[in-house]
């Protein structure tokens, strides 16, 4: 295939994915990112002492990051390095119920036994059906475009149109783990897991029950230097490969001619592209990019995925550390995602499932102190009064976790950063601040999402939490891998 010039838009996870793909291919890739910094939601920050990760604070299916070093044919150990968890997550319930979910698939059935009111076998079991839901889907769903006549034409696509029905599309997943289970705290332990992906538990179909799948049968794993580490790592790889970085640089237009996409316009000046992929949120793009041509509007209309609202603690430590990951439920689940995704004015507990990262690193604070990632799931941004909801959440927040962790929180406040849905907005161009593009809260989001390339326009692809596959990094990395591959071996339709 001739090597051809490639233009992408956006240095987030995606970006610097397909461009470490392209680049091995033997491609001329340049990468325009509005920001001063790659990554995205994937970044960090410093001050007074304490660094946070700001984006995602879970770590999970590894492999998809040792396959870009695979691909560019570098020993991973000298740009990343990482340590699988023995614990997954401390969860810790309002009827002061705490639960610590293990890491070994058989250690976490038989605690979950001692824990909840449920036999281990049935956790088990529960487990065997997540693992089969995605091993008949991966294929299809994750790893290809859903959007080519010839994805539907494998063994995969087949196997999983007999076992259709395997694969709980028609019932909510709440409902589905509701047949599942009595208990009610592991119902809602099952359920968290929709938010995975930004969805209702209560909307969302059962098939997203594969997730828990993808943390107890991969693991789940912290990078030496945190989270951040991924996007340093990537770009750094990038960069050694001779992919162009061009920072500050926001781009105005995606220049197309006689329905082909040309290259990019930057404050007035065109840059030629062969091949033309947009990063960016997919609203924006046509929105900005793309104002010549008819926006798919149906795709761009669909509801939103939740957004977050995240304060960065620095935390005095006058009590024992907590572990890395930390989540705190409480018995009225539902009205959270009755406030994300009815847009119920709920404020007077928006905070029922608090979701606390806290140090791993010694250096991420001083001595004595902690830093902590603590996020609740909110709407994505339709013009709230988001001061009053973050005035309410953060009084809601200290007051929850000083009576589960029997401590006054609010003293031990030693520094204090706040992320909402419009900063979020601003700082990524995400529509609205949405952490995953649009909801998965029915069964048909999977072919609803935008394709990873569009057919009116040639040689414009779209990759990113936006489009298919979905938001994530795993799934940001996977959206990568697609568009390569549709470069490299374009399909039939």
């Amino acid at each position: 295939m001739k090597k051809k010039k490639i233009v992408i838009i956006g240095a987030g996870i995606a970006g610097l994915a397909s461009a470490i793909r392209l680049q091995s291919q033997g491609h001329q890739v340049s990468v325009f990112e509005a920001n001063d910094y790659p990554g995205g939601k994937l970044t960090a920050f410093s001050s007074k002492g304490y660094r946070f990760d700001m984006g995602p604070s879970l770590f999970t299916m590894p492999q998809f990051i040792e396959e870009l070093f695979e691909v560019a044919d570098k020993p991973i150990e000298n740009y990343f390095t990482y340590k699988r968890k023995s614990v997954v997550c401390n969860y810790f319930f309002e009827d002061g119920t705490e639960y610590s979910a293990l890491a070994d698939i058989n250690l976490f059935a038989e605690q979950a036994s001692k824990t909840f009111n449920v036999d281990k076998h049935t956790i088990i079991e529960y487990l065997e059906r997540s693992k089969r839901k995605y091993d008949l889907t991966s294929a299809l769903f994750l790893e290809k475009s859903l959007h080519k006549f010839s994805t539907y034409l494998s063994t995969e696509t087949l196997k999983a149109i007999i076992q259709v029905n395997a694969l709980d599309i028609n019932v909510a997943l709440d409902s589905y783990n509701s047949s599942v289970f009595d208990d009610k705290r592991l119902v809602q332990f099952f359920n968290r897991f929709a938010t995975y992906n930004g969805s209702s538990p209560y909307q969302t179909p059962g098939i997203m029950s594969m997730i828990p799948h993808l943390e107890q049968y991969y693991g789940t794993f912290f990078p030496k230097g945190g989270m951040h580490s991924i996007t340093k790592s990537l770009f750094q790889l990038a960069k050694d490969l001779d992919v162009k970085f061009n920072f500050n640089k926001k781009v105005e237009e995606i220049v197309t001619e006689r329905n082909r996409a040309k290259g990019i316009r930057i404050d007035n000046e065109f840059i030629d592209g062969d091949i033309i992929i947009s990063n960016s949120d997919v609203v924006p793009t046509y929105r900005h990019l793309l104002k010549k041509h008819k926006a798919p509007e149906k795709t761009l209309k669909q509801p939103r995925s939740s957004s977050a609202l995240i304060f960065y603690w620095g935390i005095k430590k006058e009590f024992p550390e907590l572990d890395l990951h930390n989540i705190f439920f409480s018995e009225d689940y539902k009205t959270e995602f009755d406030f994300i995704f009815n847009k119920k004015k709920v404020y007077e507990d928006p905070t029922v499932y608090i979701n606390i990262t806290s140090k791993e690193e010694p250096d991420d604070a001083p001595k004595g102190c902690e830093n902590w990632f603590v996020m609740i799931n909110v709407p994505s941004n339709t013009g709230q009064n988001w001061d009053a909801i973050i005035e309410a959440s953060r009084s809601n927040i200290i007051t929850k976790l000083s009576r589960l962790l029997k401590v006054d929180i609010e003293k031990l406040i030693d520094y204090e950063s706040i992320l909402d849905p419009r900063r979020i907005e601003s700082n990524t161009q995400s529509y609205q601040g949405a952490l995953y593009g649009a909801a998965s809260n029915n069964k048909y989001a999977a072919f609803l999402r935008h394709p990873n390339f569009k057919r009116s326009i040639k040689n414009l692809y779209f990759c990113g939490g936006s489009v298919h596959p979905g938001g994530g990094i795993p799934l940001c990395l996977l959206s990568g891998k697609i568009v390569s591959d549709l470069i490299e071996k374009p399909a039939k339709w």
